[in-house]
């Protein structure tokens, strides 16, 4: 009886010890040495994952880690996307992972006022999404940061980036003032895109889309340098003086030989330009110079116009600029 009893502790011992063993290779750290980014992909089985892990040298074993996931680990599905495995991450964690965790996220940034000639160069020059893209519609991408997954399709972050406008510019559409001279949110885009290209300044937007809806209004020229650059450059810096002949051309978007609002956006505008336009100042401006500061003077007449730019043209001459 006596001896009974000794076997019998001593497979209650050997149990006990296979037990913690068993939990131990499941709870206690695994071989991720230091911080590692571990891709699973679409579709992909947790046997799949298992054998890439054990390929990795981050599991002792995919049947292991097999057997110890089946018995202890949670039931819910593994995600698709990149993950970070923390170092000294253990089993237990690692599938936690893959079926709670949050993918890693990286991060593309549109400013505002960049021509969609530079919006593809930028999603074509990003070697962690995948696919082809054409140009944009210009004006169609609203400036912002966009997160994205390694192996996402630029299709993908581009959809987002038009779906973003389409919002905004519905949403802004419909907080229009009385003021707003524009007809249509298309023609708020061009208008907008205007601005963008007119001031960096925020704080002034209002007050350039004040004078630029007074010329609309009336049927004068805008006279924008931008729109008369953008057929030839599409967008991109001209790096050279406009011409005689490109600023007589009487192309559509040349408004400074014709009058009206070009044909389309030649930029994508932001939230700013496109509220500004939406809500103009209310000005009787029609003319504005550079002030030398990176902002504009405001004139209502010619002849105080034409005094503000001869002031102009005298700082550059004293800055050596002209």
């Amino acid at each position: 009886m006596k001896k009974l009893g000794l076997v019998l502790g001593a497979a209650v011992l050997v149990g006990l010890a296979v037990l913690i063993w068993f939990a131990s290779g499941w709870y206690g750290s695994a071989d991720v040495e230091e911080d590692t980014s571990f891709i699973v992909p679409q579709g992909a089985t947790l046997t799949a994952v298992a054998r890439q892990l054990d390929e990795e040298g981050l599991i002792d074993s995919s049947s292991s880690f097999l057997l110890r996931a089946k018995i202890l680990g949670s039931g819910d599905p593994i995600q698709a996307g990149e993950f970070l495995i923390e170092a000294g991450a253990s089993p237990s964690q690692i599938l936690d992972t893959f079926q709670n965790g949050q993918a890693i996220r990286r991060f593309v940034s549109i400013p505002e006022g960049l021509p969609s000639i530079l919006v593809w160069e930028r999603l074509m020059a990003e070697d962690l999404l995948t696919g082809e893209v054409e140009v944009p519609e210009e004006g169609s991408v609203l400036p912002d940061t966009y997160a994205f997954e390694r192996g996402e399709s630029r299709a993908e972050v581009l959809a987002r980036m038009q779906a973003a406008m389409d919002s905004y510019l519905a949403q802004a559409w419909r907080k229009r003032t009385g003021r707003a001279v524009v007809k249509s949110p298309e023609e708020a885009l061009i208008l907008a895109s205007i601005v963008e290209k007119e001031t960096a300044q925020a704080d002034e937007r209002p007050m350039v889309a004040g004078a630029l809806s007074n010329r609309v209004r009336i049927g004068m020229m805008l006279g924008a340098d931008a729109t008369t650059i953008y057929p030839i450059t599409k967008g991109k810096p001209l790096g050279r003086r406009i011409r005689v002949s490109e600023l007589r051309d009487r192309n559509p978007y040349n408004t400074r030989a014709v009058a009206g609002l070009p044909p389309g956006p030649i930029t994508n505008p932001g939230r700013e330009s496109i509220a500004a336009v939406l809500d103009p100042a209310e000005t009787k401006a029609l003319y504005y110079v550079a002030d030398g500061t990176g902002g504009h003077v405001f004139a209502e007449t010619l002849e105080e116009h034409n005094r503000n730019a001869a002031n102009w043209r005298k700082l550059r001459r004293e800055r050596g600029e002209m």
